[in-house]
């Protein structure tokens, strides 16, 4: 590969990239390993907004993968959508509590608030629906963490926490800033990390074209489509990837070995 074609920045998702319901997918934890051995950076960028930041940094370095200070969750990315001061409803898991709490946000999880944060949490009940309703009909702005509709298990994909915003949407009437992959917040979650510069020369991994693939698009850099997610191989992709693989070590091999991008 041509020096101005090598990423020095790897951009994994965590869910159908690295693992399936905290379970490693074959090859991913070796791949991780030869990446950073070729001098690159892996950083771990997931619309994962309901585990705390130390669980999924620990649950990675348990599968032989260090991670702590890699790890970029659409919970950070809703969180900087808050000033420190403000109040914030949430209809999510601890996740979101914790960069909430980190960013300075007061959390609360009824009444009146700034702001309404919506993310994946398995108590999702009707009365946390009139709770979240309500507040936004009183005036908060409406937050989620992501809008992807599926959530990739080992036994197929579950509700994801795009439905959970669904519902708070058809509730209330309102559309969400949404601040995980592919939008804006997230992109400038990366950039804070990597630089402008380096989140243009990154290469994003995903298994999801409609928020991988568009969060490429979001950052400028390129997108590396694999088929171990929810996404089955021979299905029409758009954005149209600039490669594509079995999975995480077959992006590794390609990056390693020299082979050219696509376009």
């Amino acid at each position: 590969m041509a020096d101005e074609q090598r990423p020095d920045v790897v951009l994994c998702d965590l869910d159908g990239v690295v693992w399936l319901a905290h379970q490693p997918i074959p090859g991913s934890v070796a791949a991780v390993a030869r990446l950073r051995a070729d001098g690159r950076r892996v950083l771990f960028v997931t619309n994962n907004s309901a585990t705390r930041l130390e669980v999924q940094e620990a649950t990675l370095a348990r599968l032989g993968i260090p991670a702590a200070g890699d790890v970029l969750t659409s919970a950070q990315a809703a969180a900087l959508l808050l000033q420190p001061g403000e109040r914030a409803l949430v209809c999510g898991a601890e996740g979101l509590v914790q960069s909430l709490e980190r960013r300075g946000v007061e959390v609360c999880f009824d009444g009146d608030a700034d702001a309404v944060v919506v993310g994946f949490h398995r108590t999702f009940d009707f009365d946390g629906l009139v709770r979240a309703t309500r507040a936004v009909q009183r005036g908060a702005r409406l937050i989620g963490t992501n809008d992807d509709a599926t959530y990739p298990t080992p036994d197929g994909p579950i509700p994801g926490g795009g439905s959970i915003l669904a519902a708070v949407e058809t509730a209330c009437g309102r559309r969400a800033q949404v601040a995980g992959k592919p939008h804006e917040p997230m992109a400038a979650l990366v950039i804070a990390e990597v630089g402008e510069a380096g989140a243009r020369a990154a290469v994003m991994v995903g298994d999801r074209p409609s928020t991988d693939g568009l969060f490429a698009r979001t950052l400028g850099c390129r997108y590396a489509q694999v088929w171990s997610g929810v996404t089955p191989r021979g299905t029409a992709v758009d954005p149209l990837p600039d490669m594509e693989a079995d999975d995480l070590a077959g992006v590794a091999e390609a990056l390693v070995t020299g082979q050219y991008f696509r376009r």
